[in-house]
């Protein structure tokens, strides 16, 4: 017969109590070392050195970050498709937050206003054919 030390039930997520942590000891003691560096911080400290480059006639020192911007806006300006969505995308998830408080110019509301008419006249216009087609 199977003789129980302790009457403490014993199964899911309750482990006989010779098996559980004893205090001061935890699940993972040789886990990631204190001051280890991850991906988020290699990056960051990598984006923000400088480096220098001619522009025209004079040397100028820029972050890395600063570099890539410039590089993708001067493709995008090009006329580069993939750089244009991608700086896009990137202005979007920028600035997305700020458009709330910003006001539309006359001409945008103008363009966003003529846009909205004409797509609920086209949601409405196959719905009268259909109807005069079937009578």
């Amino acid at each position: 017969m199977n003789k129980k030390t302790n009457s403490a039930p014993v199964g899911y997520k309750q482990p006989p109590t010779h098996l559980q942590f004893q205090p001061g000891q935890r699940g993972n003691p040789n886990g990631r070392p204190k001051g280890t560096r991850n991906f988020k911080s290699d990056l960051r400290d990598e984006l923000s050195e400088t480096i220098s480059f001619r522009e025209g006639n004079r040397e100028v020192s820029i972050s890395k970050q600063r570099a890539l911007i410039k590089r993708l806006v001067a493709s995008a300006i090009g006329g580069d498709a993939r750089s244009i969505a991608t700086l896009m995308s990137f202005c979007a998830r920028a600035f997305g937050d700020d458009n709330d408080e910003q006001e539309q110019a006359a001409e945008d509301r103008e363009i966003v206003e003529a846009f909205a008419r004409r797509s609920t006249k086209r949601h409405n216009k196959p719905e009268a054919t259909n109807n005069s087609s079937k009578e």
